[in-house]
């Protein structure tokens, strides 16, 4: 069994249910950060036993010419761990559970060069930084301490997850390194800017529950399918591009956006299908879902609902009468005098 094949069966299912507008994103039911919850100072040392290992293990594979076999598998969940120094000695581990315990310190995991799939959510980590890990495909640090982005750099990684944590600013994501990864989850952190996400192969980015005001630095991002802003201070529409010629899902729940017009800055995203302006001002005006689908023809679905036909063929015919207008206007008067005196 190769390592492609044991990721396909043990895999934990990827929640991506972002593009159902009415998804409920509090994160108030979370384990491992609930409201008013504190944290002591320090924790009683509590490092990972043979014990634990035994407990934890499972999935036996063939490693190596496969004569030999290992357990590949760990789950070492809720344990109060604050050292897993010992996992340096299981270099044959492939998919290792560690969230939810009281972790600053993952280096022990520099030696599991097999690692295909970790989660480390919950714990004290105040970095996300590895050495490169050449088949790490899935990455979870959700709900830590992480402030920064630096250090992640492997070559197979396909899905990031940063959420929850205390990233102010996207630094270090070299996508000449991280030439396989689609998907960035960085829902409620402290983000100001979108800046420093220029992934080309990214599919899929989740920035909701931040503290953006505009879009920026996203120009490049030709293979995007699903843009999810939801909870930011977003007023503008600026920043979209006929570049991001891929994008299909486009979520700016509950931001600022007050100004109709600023829909006319979505018209060059040839494949944007669905779009979500909930809790936004502007969804406010009479108008609104005529003069979205006016500015944006091929627009499927706005909010909860579907377009029917005859809001399209009403928003044709608005579009027509606009074209028409504008044809009929008069040219400006030429001022021949002025053109006189520059001959």
């Amino acid at each position: 069994m190769s390592d492609e094949d044991d990721l396909a069966d043990s895999e934990p299912d990827q929640d991506d249910s972002e593009k159902e507008e009415d998804e409920k994103e509090t994160e108030e039911g979370e384990d491992y950060r609930k409201e008013g919850e504190e944290f002591p100072e320090e924790w009683l040392p509590t490092p990972l036993t043979e014990d634990m290992m035994k407990e934890g293990l499972s999935l036996l594979c063939k490693t190596g010419n496969g004569l030999a076999h290992a357990y590949v598998k760990l789950e070492v969940k809720e344990r109060d761990l604050t050292d897993i120094y010992l996992l340096r000695s299981y270099i044959h581990l492939r998919y290792v559970d560690i969230s939810e315990n009281h972790l600053t310190d993952l280096s022990p995991l520099n030696y599991l060069t097999h690692l295909l799939w970790l989660k480390a959510d919950g714990n004290r980590l105040r970095s996300a930084q590895l050495n490169e890990l050449p088949y790490l495909q899935i990455a979870s640090f959700a709900y830590n301490q992480i402030t920064d982005t630096e250090g992640i750099s492997h070559p197979r990684l396909e899905t990031l997850n940063l959420k929850g944590n205390s990233i102010h600013t996207v630094t270090g994501l070299d996508p000449q390194k991280l030439i396989s990864l689609h998907t960035v989850e960085l829902r409620g952190n402290q983000l100001e800017s979108t800046l420093g996400i220029n992934l080309p192969k990214l599919k899929n980015l989740y920035l909701a529950q931040n503290m953006l005001k505009k879009v920026e630095g996203l120009e490049d991002l030709s293979n995007l399918t699903t843009l999810h802003l939801r909870d930011n201070q977003i007023d503008t529409l600026s920043g979209f591009s006929r570049e991001m010629k891929s994008l299909q899902y486009l979520n700016l729940r509950g931001n600022m956006v007050a100004n109709l017009r600023e829909l006319a800055k979505l018209r060059d995203l040839p494949k944007l299908r669905a779009l979500v302006l909930l809790d936004n001002p502007c969804t406010d005006e009479i108008n609104y879902r005529q003069e979205a689908l006016v500015q944006m023809p091929y627009l499927e679905r706005l909010d909860k609902e579907f377009y029917e036909e005859e809001e399209r063929a009403e928003a044709d015919e608005i579009r027509q009468r606009l074209k028409e207008e504008k044809e009929q206007e008069p040219e400006p008067e030429r001022d021949l005098e002025l053109e006189q005196s520059l001959i």
